[in-house]
């Protein structure tokens, strides 16, 4: 599946269904099957944060990374990096919310 394909409605679903964070994973620019889609999901992810800033999730919970699937050592990195960072931060401000009710 191309990264190319995940779209605003599919992320923000994440975040209201319960996600901490998102982590979106593409080819390196050049090096897309699809030839744009790792442009697209680039477009998409780098609009959505000022978004989620605004209404208080915080920009830094959605991250977007080039990783090929060759480069298995980079993959757990950023995993591990993002996931440092996500507990960091806490429960999203969207679980506080459903849990105070």
């Amino acid at each position: 599946m191309c990264s190319g394909r995940i779209d605003e409605r599919l992320i923000s679903k994440a975040f209201t269904a319960g996600a901490d964070g998102i982590l979106v994973c593409g080819c390196h620019p050049g090096d897309c099957h699809y030839q744009k889609g790792n442009v697209n999901a680039r477009r998409r992810v780098t609009g959505l944060k000022p978004f989620f800033e605004a209404i208080g999730i915080g920009g830094e919970r959605l991250r977007l990374e080039w990783i090929s699937a060759s480069e298995g050592p980079k993959v757990a990195e950023t995993v591990k990096s993002f996931t440092k960072t996500i507990k960091e931060l806490g429960p999203s401000p969207l679980n506080r919310r459903q849990n105070e009710h």
